[in-house]
């Protein structure tokens, strides 16, 4: 008896580990965009830069229609920006704390409209990176090698 509880609480314990391991182990992708948005016929322009900065490092440095990085662990996400809307302007600062989703890895956060205060479907989205196109060059195409241009066989 004293065997099979033992092998309960070990099984307890790692499904206990597996389980934290999943909350606060995850990697996240966070891409912010210096880019217009619209959203429900208004137009939210993208501002002159944004500098952003995680844990008090400049991660990006944003200029219009600019996108930047950064990665992080587990499920919520702080960050700060200093937006400068105008050449010689004055200086805006912006916290803000996320909670991020569980099923996506890459998140698109548009900076023009977390800052306008838009719901959080306006302003993020999921990162879906384009397919490479097929290299031409080596592609083989069916029948090929049975064609021999000298017409020999």
């Amino acid at each position: 008896m004293r065997k099979i509880l033992f092998r309960a609480g070990t099984i307890l314990v790692l499904l206990i580990i597996a389980a934290v391991m999943f909350f606060i182990g995850r990697g996240h992708t966070i891409y912010f965009d210096n880019k217009n948005l619209d959203y429900e016929g208004t137009r939210y322009e993208a501002v002159r830069r944004i500098n952003v900065s995680v844990n008090g490092e400049q991660v990006a440095r944003l200029s219009k229609k600019e996108r930047g990085m950064a990665t992080c662990m587990g499920q919520s996400f702080q960050f700060d920006i200093e937006v400068i809307r105008e050449k010689n302007g004055e200086s805006e600062f912006y916290s803000y704390s996320l909670s991020l989703p569980y099923g996506m890895d890459g998140i698109i956060v548009n900076l023009p409209g977390i800052m306008s205060g838009l719901p959080q479907d306006a302003w993020m989205s999921e990162f879906i990176p384009a397919p490479e196109p097929p290299d031409e060059e080596n592609e083989e195409l069916p029948g090929e090698e049975d064609f021999d241009p000298a017409g020999e066989i």
